[in-house]
């Protein structure tokens, strides 16, 4: 998901003319010390936040749902984007400049584009999750059956995966075919047609997903709030019989709508962020590809950013992931029973030491 500023070479519609800067330090060195500490740390807490939901989600069987199935396989693609892909695009955007070649520029467009996309798509399912949750409650456990989210998750990657890796590296998204670009540049130019069906598919057709899914859920919660507080009347005044089994029914609404309270600010958080790089990306084609260079470099960063959030929305939202990720931090999983462990929750055991004598070093 990268561009660059283009030339529109008067009215010749053959041919473009890039207008990139040499590969030359455009920057001073304590500019690119700062750059580099900054979004070195952005990459180090996608990284590591996902990787404790991914720890948290496969160790504690509280944390074991269909919806967490979703954010697990979130937690997966954007924790991939930090290690393959925010790395290289980090040293692009201090250097200037590319250095690891042409074929590998187009992998790691492909790369990015994929899991970008990914992401987005598992953000638009766990909205169909929690609108069947909340919204249809009685058919939750068959709509949301593990065969039914299997396949949902399956979407989630093939998707991304036809729109990305193959008109990238088929270079059928590119504008002009005949256009020459240096090996020390990496930039991605796309066609109208691509722009507008690559940004369709990849962000404005989930953003509608998760628009009417969240606007039903809440009036679904206004709704259920009356319940609420109708038992709540109930019980406080004496009325009814099986005061436990309401008690319970309250408790559940509640629980129900506090997730889907915190997803939708994770679905808020998800359109701040990537609204501004998508718009840009469907309306430079049709400006003469005129978009600074640095336009682009924030948008894009701001995109990787919400990769970053997930996890501490996460932990300061849920009191169970936020309990999960203090004992991994604070390598109190070690003082569990450990009799009996599988050898999937060993390899847990493995990659959560490992973490733990990282954070404590």
């Amino acid at each position: 998901m990268e561009n660059s500023s283009l030339a529109w070479p008067g009215n010749d519609s053959t041919s473009l003319q890039i207008e990139l800067p040499s590969c030359a330090t455009l920057r001073s060195q304590i500019s690119r010390i700062l750059l580099y500490a900054f979004l070195s740390a952005g990459v180090v807490c996608t990284v590591v936040g996902n990787f404790l939901v991914v720890l948290s989600i496969s160790y504690f069987k509280q944390l074991q749902s269909p919806t967490n199935s979703f954010v697990l396989s979130l937690a997966v693609a954007d924790c991939l984007v930090g290690l393959l892909v925010m790395p290289f695009s980090m040293i692009r955007t201090v250097e200037g400049c590319w250095y690891f070649g042409p074929l590998f520029c187009k992998f790691h467009s492909s790369l990015d584009v994929m899991l970008c996309t990914a992401s987005i798509f598992h953000l638009s399912c766990i909205a169909f999750d929690r609108y069947y949750a909340v919204c249809n409650p009685l058919v939750y456990s068959l709509k949301m059956s593990n065969s039914h989210v299997a396949q949902l998750i399956a979407i989630c990657w093939t998707v991304p995966m036809l729109i990305s890796f193959g008109p990238i590296m088929l270079d059928l998204h590119i504008a002009y075919v005949d256009i020459f670009i240096p090996s020390d540049v990496c930039v991605f130019l796309v066609n109208r047609i691509y722009a507008v069906m690559a940004s369709l598919v990849a962000f404005y057709l989930p953003m509608a997903i998760m628009l009417v899914a969240y606007w039903k859920i809440f009036k679904a919660a206004k709704r259920q709030a009356k319940q609420i507080s109708a038992m709540e009347s109930q019980m406080a005044s004496g009325v009814g019989k099986d005061s436990s089994k309401k008690k319970r029914h309250r408790n559940t609404m509640k629980r129900e709508g506090k997730a889907a309270k915190t997803l939708g600010i994770i679905m808020g958080v998800f359109l701040i962020f990537w609204m501004p790089f998508f718009t840009v990306n469907i309306v430079d084609p049709f400006i003469e590809y005129s978009t600074e260079v640095v336009v682009w470099d924030v948008f894009l960063w701001l995109g990787y950013i919400n990769s970053s959030l997930n996890p501490f929305l996460y932990g300061f939202f849920n009191r169970c992931f936020r309990r999960a990720f203090l004992m991994f931090l604070g390598c109190r999983v070690f003082l569990m029973n450990s009799r009996n462990i599988s050898l999937e929750k060993y390899i847990v055991f493995i990659f959560s030491y490992i973490l733990c004598e990282s954070t404590s070093s």
